[in-house]
């Protein structure tokens, strides 16, 4: 069986579980970009704590990404996953033999838990989103990239369960008050996915497997859930269920 459950999903920080397994479950944590103390509030509401994590990936070096991550991993001993890039980009700290360099397209087994890294167009030093599988179902986690290329849509194919970024609705991130050079960069090539991209992906991944859909790493500013959840829709046809993560409590745990 495998399960998942975003603890948070925004600028203001990003944080995933997943779980494969039945009477010894293995839990990996996608992204901690918390403070340790929310962290641990987040995971004892989903019924957690850190020393019940096994494993930490890390997507990219942002700070609502990486967050905690080092802290973490040093004080219970987690294992912690991330591209070279990232590592570099987070100054290259010690983490006492905790770290595991993570590669595109070079799958890390932990156990019960496959994980296969691939890049993605985004501005960071060397990104990497993954797909999940315990060798019946699979989950891909997709944020944080500017457009979809031939490469991450096929790592994508056949997922059972999909989050994916859905940052900004174009017009409003035209009207708002961000200065233009930000506008430029979240808009860009190597920013993030509006709604009507997400969708497009959404579209060209869609098969009669997939079960659910999270919509995530929404914008406070330049994006409404409705406009997501309408964009989603209007991709899925009305056949996967569609859930919005929200940026202080996720959702709630979803089954494959």
């Amino acid at each position: 069986m495998l399960r998942f459950k975003s603890l948070g999903s925004g600028s203001t920080g990003n944080a995933t579980l997943v779980e494969a397994g039945g009477l010894v479950p293995f839990r990996l944590l996608i992204d901690c970009g918390l403070g340790v103390k929310q962290l641990t509030r987040r995971l004892g509401e989903a019924g957690l704590q850190p020393e019940d994590i096994h494993a930490v990936f890390i997507t990219h070096e942002h700070s609502d990404h990486i967050g905690c991550a080092l802290s973490l991993a040093l004080r219970y001993r987690i294992p912690v996953w991330m591209s070279r890039g990232t590592y570099e980009g987070i100054g290259s700290p010690d983490f006492d033999g905790l770290l595991h360099i993570a590669r595109d397209s070079h799958a890390i087994d932990l156990g019960g838990l496959q994980i296969m890294p691939f890049t993605v167009p985004h501005d960071a030093r060397e990104p990497l989103q993954l797909t999940c599988t315990d060798g019946a179902t699979k989950l891909g986690v997709l944020t944080d990239l500017g457009h979809a290329t031939a490469h991450l849509l096929a790592h994508l194919a056949l997922c059972d369960a999909l989050l994916l970024e859905c940052n900004h609705d174009s017009e409003l991130l035209a009207q708002s008050s961000y200065p233009p050079f930000l506008k430029r960069r979240v808009g860009g090539l190597y920013g993030h996915l509006s709604n009507s991209a997400a969708g497009a992906i959404a579209g060209s991944i869609l098969h009669g497997r997939l079960k659910h859909l999270v919509a995530a790493h929404l914008s406070q500013q330049n994006n409404r859930p409705e406009l997501a959840h309408q964009a989603m829709s209007n991709a899925l046809g009305g056949a996967t269920e569609l859930v919005i993560a929200d940026a202080a409590c996720g959702t709630r745990w979803l089954t494959i």
